[in-house]
């Protein structure tokens, strides 16, 4: 089947797993496309773009990487792999050389979710559990949303003030979708990395920073017209 020449590689933000990816896998493994979802340790950026990188090792040839939220900072360093054909990002951060998420952030208000980020004696940042849902996912039904607060992953306080190196969008074709009403990322600001990477389509969806779990079905179409792009 021709959509088993590029394997599709999804990569989870902060807060998050693999899992976060759930009903994109279905809806792309159902159509019969060749997909896997990494899991990073959220430890350092370098830690996880190797993770990442690791994965597409793995795989027999082009892969197109798909990040969601910090996840865009991971593949906008792992896309420089050769197997790399193609970067997409769902309501993610592309940096630019030298910036920083933090950086990134300070550019304007902070959203509303950041009120709700605490550090552990670790340096480890965690959302309040009781917070996820008006947060992350204030669109996701109360069960889904329990549920990623109560097994969220960590993620290092010092990967925001990681300043990045190259990224791949450079030289990669992407494609962008912007959550119009996120409280973790201001939508301005996806809109203007957005707008900065000269992608092949920007897309703008009426949902929270959840947007790959609350409109899977837009988030899985961007991704098919993706992979034809780079097939």
């Amino acid at each position: 089947m021709e959509n088993k020449n590029v394997t599709i590689i999804l990569v989870h933000g902060a807060w998050g797993d693999g899992s976060h990816w759930r009903h994109v896998i279905e809806n792309l493994h159902n159509e019969g496309y060749s997909v896997r979802s990494v899991q990073n340790p959220l430890t350092s950026l370098a830690d996880d773009i190797q993770k990442t990188k690791d994965l597409i090792d793995m795989q027999p040839g082009k892969v197109l990487l798909v990040g969601h939220s910090y996840g865009g900072a991971v593949i906008s360093g792992a896309g420089h792999h050769d197997k790399v054909a193609g970067l997409v990002y769902i309501a993610a951060f592309a940096p630019e050389k030298g910036e920083s998420l933090g950086g990134i952030f300070a550019r304007r208000e902070q959203p509303s979710g950041a009120a709700n980020i605490y550090p552990d004696e670790k340096g480890f940042l965690w959302v309040k559990y009781d917070k996820f849902h008006e947060s992350f996912a204030q669109d996701l039904n109360k069960e889904d949303s329990i549920v990623m607060s109560l097994s969220q992953k960590p993620i290092h306080g010092s990967i925001f003030g990681t300043e990045v190196g190259e990224p791949a969008w450079k030289t990669k074709p992407s494609w962008y979708q912007v959550s119009d009403k996120d409280h973790m990322i201001p939508p301005a600001t996806q809109k203007e990395m957005a707008e900065r990477m000269n992608p092949k389509k920007i897309i703008h969806l009426d949902a929270s920073h959840a947007s790959l779990a609350v409109r899977p079905k837009e988030v899985s179409e961007l991704i098919k017209e993706a992979v034809a792009g780079i097939s």
